[in-house]
């Protein structure tokens, strides 16, 4: 068994309060009481926590926290991240109970990505109650949603996150962003031992000024997309990708320009794989409708302000 889904995502920021803001009266997330050291704990369903939001002086994606099956396979994976030559960060008891954990130990990628693989994952019999009414997230065996990740050094971090930590392939296209006439780049959508169709991904570049490029929930409908569309237009959020349709996860929905600079990813209706049964596909296209990006619109606008001239 490798990673069975996305449990958490640790965020540091210079403003609280507007995550706050953000993840209460836009995704509809419910603050629970508890975290030391200043930190804020989220939830989305039973999870103690899905979001930690620490302060502090940047705009950073700290981690993204893996959840394995047993202190066995977790044992076994640290083996196996450190003869690969990464770092091993075992924390301590009270530190791993603060993430909600039985165990942990912390890690990079090559690219230098932040990981947390963990085993025991706490639930509460606290019913989840969204302070705006969302009714439910779609998590369960699937996890959290999906964390995607920038790296430079493409080939060699997708074979540490597939040979070494037990992520498998999904999805491996490579895009024309920028027209038929511009540089492709590689994506890698990989799926862990569960449904959802990738539990986390990767573009080819640089690593972005806040650490990530987006992470993302899904929700039961799309009418429940469509109010919190609405909701982040009237709060004055920065849309950061058009409502839309995407061709491999066929995920409907939106994106959101979170207050620490990456993206969240707000969809509904996801496929679900069986992991044990896909085959690697190739998709040649992003969306099958909408999701018009910012830097398109702006790429558009100095185009036409250029013919104007």
């Amino acid at each position: 068994m490798g990673i069975k889904a996305l449990g958490y995502v640790v965020v540091e920021t210079a403003k609280p309060e507007e995550w706050g803001r953000f993840l209460t009266e836009l995704v509809g997330a419910m603050r629970v009481d508890g975290a030391a050291g200043g930190a804020a704990l989220y939830r989305v369903d039973d999870r103690v926590f899905r979001f930690r939001v620490q302060p502090g002086d940047r705009e950073w994606f700290v981690v993204a926290g893996y959840e394995v099956e047993s202190r066995a396979a977790l044992d076994a994976l640290a083996g196996k991240v450190a003869a690969a030559g990464r770092p091993v960060e075992w924390a301590s008891l009270e530190d791993a109970e603060s993430r909600g954990a039985d165990a942990l130990f912390r890690t990079t990628d090559p690219a230098g990505n932040g990981l947390e693989l963990y085993c025991g994952d706490a639930r509460t019999g606290a019913p989840f109650v969204s302070p705006i009414g969302v009714p439910e997230f779609v998590t369960g065996d699937m996890g959290m949603g999906h964390a995607v990740f920038s790296a430079p050094n493409f080939d060699e971090t997708i074979a540490f996150h597939c040979d070494v930590l037990g992520f498998h392939q999904t999805d491996m296209p490579r895009f024309q962003l920028f027209g038929p006439e511009g540089p492709s780049m590689g994506f890698a959508f990989l799926h862990a031992d569960n449904g959802r169709h990738h539990s986390i991904a990767f573009g080819e570049g640089p690593i972005p000024p806040s650490g990530a490029v987006h992470i993302m929930l899904e929700l039961p409908t799309l009418i429940e997309v469509g109010k919190a569309h609405d909701r982040m237009k009237r709060m004055g959020y920065a849309e950061s990708a058009t409502l839309g349709r995407h061709v491999n996860d066929e995920t409907t929905g939106f994106y959101v320009q979170t207050p620490s600079g990456f993206d969240l990813e707000i969809g509904c209706d996801s496929v679900v794989i069986d992991p044990t049964t896909w085959q690697t596909t190739r998709h040649e296209a992003i969306s099958v409708w909408g999701h018009e990006w910012a830097w398109q619109k702006a790429m558009k606008q100095q185009q036409e302000q250029g013919e104007a001239a």
